[in-house]
């Protein structure tokens, strides 16, 4: 029974090695399997129980994680101690303050697993030493770097423009598999609106939409 959990443990461990590479190679066409096979020479897994931190605020960042499955929340705590949720990290996305760690400067975000979550890390210095090496790496890390810049241009323009029923609406459409495993608490604090409003927009929505 136990060669048989184990030979499951690490099948699983081998397949979110093979998604996270696939996910390289999906977002760079062109990277080359010598590039794969150093960037799998540097990873490790974790798997992480619900309420765990992948990453502490205040600590200086030694590895970018990949989400194989499983969610996690980033947020900070406020001078009233309250959580404030910034960002939400679904299955194929990164885990990391991606300014903090290309710095390497204290990350200023927790990162807690909300579900039991498997990531695939890759150690800072790995990442370095492979854009000096393999060009493909290289390009790759400037589309992850364009990817994290994207998604925090959305998220400000969402503050700057939207009022807080289409911030909702807009989180809905880009995240359609989040909206039963995230707590209306975690959502309001990440969209910015109180928790009994949002709870009326949410009511609204349902209502209309019979």
């Amino acid at each position: 029974m136990q060669d048989y959990k184990n030979s499951q443990i690490n099948r699983k461990l081998k397949e979110a090695i093979t998604t996270f590479l696939n996910s390289v190679n999906s977002l760079c066409p062109k990277v080359t399997r010598a590039e794969l096979n150093y960037l799998e020479s540097g990873l490790t897994v974790t798997e992480l129980k619900s309420k765990h931190f992948y990453i502490q605020a205040n600590t200086i960042q030694k590895e970018i994680g990949f989400v194989f499955s499983g969610l996690l929340r980033a947020f900070y705590v406020d001078k009233d101690c309250n959580e404030i949720s910034v960002n939400f990290i679904r299955e194929d996305r990164y885990a990391t303050h991606y300014s903090a760690l290309i710095t390497q400067t204290p990350c200023k975000y927790y990162f807690q697993c909300i579900e039991p979550s498997i990531i695939v890390s890759l150690p800072y210095k790995h990442i370095q030493d492979g854009y000096n090496k393999f060009p493909n790496l290289e390009r790759y890390g400037r589309l992850v770097a364009e990817e994290v810049l994207k998604m925090q241009q959305i998220r400000i323009e969402s503050f700057l423009f939207a009022n807080a029923e289409e911030r909702y609406l807009d989180f809905i459409k880009e995240n359609p598999n989040l909206i039963n495993r995230v707590s209306i608490s975690y959502l309001s604090s990440y969209l910015g609106i109180d928790r009994r409003s949002l709870t009326r927009i949410r009511k609204k929505i349902a209502y209309h939409s019979f």
